[in-house]
């Protein structure tokens, strides 16, 4: 159920660095509690499917560092290129560098808390944006529960999946990992841009 991001695959590429300011980016997650963060290149990005990935990024030099995407690179960042904190790539080799060539792949990682999940500023009963965060895995679905069954919904570039006529809004919802894994979340209120944590995560793989 992966998309461009696959489990088990070494991709190839360069990292550069940017001004993560709090940590905020394109995936609406907030301002982050750590600043190993990145920005993935537009491609690899593919409309927010990247959005909370944790990623291991080693350098030639043998150093390496583990980072949550977070935010975009916006083109012409090209494919395998990935944009990191400032303080993450200092972690790699000096601001100075510039572009430093590396290899990246998905990690599931050991330490991981609960899943939160958010409804967007203007969610009601009629219009509802959803967020899950802080997964341990990449997420392939999210849907909602409705009076017909289970809706998939679409996945917006800004990390919210959305309901346009508002069917399951406030209702069970359901989250599935790019591994298979599905989890339901019930008693997630229908209150917006408030992160409402839940008692589940995802296994590690």
């Amino acid at each position: 159920m992966a998309g461009r991001i696959k489990p088990g695959v070494r991709y190839q590429g360069v990292a550069t660095a940017y001004e993560a300011a709090d940590g905020n980016g394109a995936c609406l997650f907030g301002p982050s509690d750590s600043m190993m963060i990145a920005a993935m290149n537009h491609t690899d990005y593919e409309s927010a499917k990247a959005c909370g990935a944790h990623v291991l990024v080693r350098a030639a030099n043998g150093a390496s560092i583990t980072v949550r995407i977070v935010n975009e690179c916006p083109l012409p960042c090209a494919p395998g290129q990935i944009d990191l904190s400032q303080q993450a790539f200092a972690k790699l080799a000096k601001l100075s560098v510039g572009r430093l060539p590396i290899t990246w792949s998905l990690l599931s990682p050991a330490e991981s808390g609960t899943i939160s999940i958010r409804y967007k500023t203007g969610s009601s009963q009629y219009w509802c944006g959803v967020q899950a965060i802080g997964h341990r895995n990449p997420l392939a679905a999210l849907e909602v529960k409705t009076a017909s069954g289970w809706r998939k919904l679409h996945r917006t570039g800004y990390n919210y999946f959305l309901s346009p006529d508002g069917s399951g809004c406030g209702k069970a919802i359901r989250i599935t990992d790019i591994y298979g894994e599905r989890l339901t979340i019930d008693g997630i209120a229908l209150k917006p841009d408030v992160a409402q944590s839940t008692r589940v995560q995802f296994a590690r793989h």
